[in-house]
């Protein structure tokens, strides 16, 4: 398998879109005036305790307070029997040290721990655990058992001092001592410069900031398998380049700076595919299609057949059907960002046999995720049920908001119900005053109506108040808005 990212750059926003085989997989993209916070560390205050929901909001200088639960103060590993509530561990105006683990999403602030770890490109340093692992995604048992020789080989040849303990990241795998030993020596050096900051800095303020999204790509999503990162900014190509020298030096060679007049993003067609993913609707090559329904407590993903007819039989369709639906599936979670609980309706298969491969293959498909993601089975109504990590807002919640017109609902009255709403209405101001004349405005669908269709109505209204009804058409009117002005 192929992959290139492309970065493209302004100075308004970064955007980077992750290809494999020449197919859009991920969009990740950074307003700056809504960088994302997850990683940075902050020195914040606690602004309100909440026993009842055993947590606390502190102020980390953010327009909304942000919030961490009890299990996020206490040390990792606390047995149930020695753990404290939360007005033990924090009382309001208590100057905290915390991380930010999820970004503000909707109307939810941050969320916050006290369990610190800053990433480099093969480790991550968590300062006040003890704790050495290796991520599970190596499987390998003597590629882990080497690694954490390695990494013990390191510390003890480190010069600073060490209090706390490494995970060896999935980018590891097959490096060498001397890799390890500068990302060490790089990270210990890091915590020297946050841990004056936390003793120097006033509260709110940040510690710690996370480096710049382009950055962070070539950090995190650098494998074999990426053949090139393309980035449409001279200056940050710079920045790239010495970036990669002094820590992933192997990648260098792979970094290019793009000069094409053709925007990067149209290479494989990469804004096309991000105008789909705001879409509902997503089409499969055999015919059928997805209908992808974000809420605020789940996502479901219905599967159809649609237009696919299949060759020999209905459960050979149905089949084939589900099975592209499953890689396509794998994809949109990845390219959406979508988080939390997932729900997924195949359609209905008989065979058993056909259930199980249709779940290696979604199963499958999700190894290349990069965000944890966990699939529990197919429950006892015949849904898929998995859970993807949210630790960032999703492409539609970054590029899009709620419709002023239908409130996010995604439908609107019909003309003929906005009609019947107008009638009511005028009876009641009938009731409540003694005007000559009613005035209508509202939208030109509605006027339209009221004039052809529900003339009749209309005229029997007259008739029953005993006055005139006028219509004026607003242009600038929603089908739902409408005003009734009493003459």
């Amino acid at each position: 398998m192929s992959g290139e990212v492309l970065i493209n750059l302004t100075p308004m926003e970064t955007r980077v879109a992750v290809v494999e085989n020449g197919v859009l997989q991920e969009a990740l993209i950074e307003r700056t005036r809504r960088r994302g916070i997850v990683g940075n560390i902050y020195k914040g205050r606690v602004v309100r305790v909440l026993p009842g929901m055993q947590a606390a909001f502190v102020d980390i200088g953010l327009d909304r307070a942000a919030f961490i639960h009890a299990h996020e103060v206490m040390p990792p590993g606390t047995p149930p029997e020695e753990q404290a509530t939360i007005g033990q561990l924090l009382h309001e105006g208590q100057a905290l040290v915390v991380q930010v683990t999820k970004d503000p999403i909707g109307s939810k602030g941050a969320r916050l721990t006290t369990h610190l770890s800053v990433p480099s490109r093969y480790l991550v340093y968590m300062p006040d655990s003890p704790h050495h692992g290796v991520s599970q995604r190596i499987e390998d048992e003597r590629e882990r058992e080497r690694l954490r020789e390695l990494l013990e080989l390191c510390q003890q040849e480190q010069e600073i001092e060490i209090t706390g303990g490494f995970i060896v990241r999935t980018a590891a795998e097959n490096v060498g001592k001397e890799e390890l030993f500068s990302d060490m020596h790089f990270l210990l050096r890091l915590w020297r410069k946050v841990s004056e900051r936390k003793v120097t800095a006033p509260a709110p303020s940040v510690i710690y900031d996370d480096l710049p999204l382009f950055i962070r790509t070539l950090r995190d999503l650098m494998r074999d398998e990426i053949e090139k990162v393309r980035i449409d900014s001279r200056e940050n190509y710079l920045k790239l380049l010495e970036f990669a020298e002094e820590f992933m030096p192997d990648s260098t060679a792979r970094i290019e700076y793009y000069p094409g007049e053709r925007p990067i993003f149209d290479l494989y067609s990469v804004e096309d595919e991000i105008q789909k993913a705001l879409g509902r609707k997503v089409q499969l090559k055999s015919g059928g299609y997805l209908v992808i329904d974000p809420t605020e407590a789940m996502t479901t993903i219905d599967v159809n057949t649609g237009g696919y007819v299949g060759h020999r039989n209905l459960e050979e369709t149905i089949f084939k059907t589900n099975l592209e639906a499953a890689n396509a599936i794998a994809r949109q979670l990845r390219l959406r960002n979508l988080g939390g609980i997932i729900i997924i309706d195949f359609i209905d298969m008989e065979d058993p046999e056909h259930q199980r491969q249709v779940l290696r293959v979604l199963e499958k498909a999700l190894e290349r995720d990069h965000a944890k993601t966990k699939c529990t089975g197919v429950t006892e109504l015949g849904l898929v049920q998995l859970t993807r990590k949210r630790t960032r807002e999703s492409l539609e919640q970054t590029l899009c908001e709620s419709c002023p017109t239908c409130g996010g609902r995604g439908t609107l009255k019909t003309a003929e119900t906005v009609c019947y709403e107008i009638f009511r209405e005028i009876l009641r101001e009938e009731r409540a005053y003694n005007a000559e004349t009613y005035m209508v405005l509202a939208s030109q669908p509605v006027v339209d109506r009221l004039l052809d269709e529900e003339s009749a109505a209309v005229a029997d209204l007259e008739a029953f108040i005993g006055k005139t009804i006028r219509f004026q058409v607003e242009a600038h009117y929603s089908q739902e808005q409408y005003d009734i002005v009493l003459m």
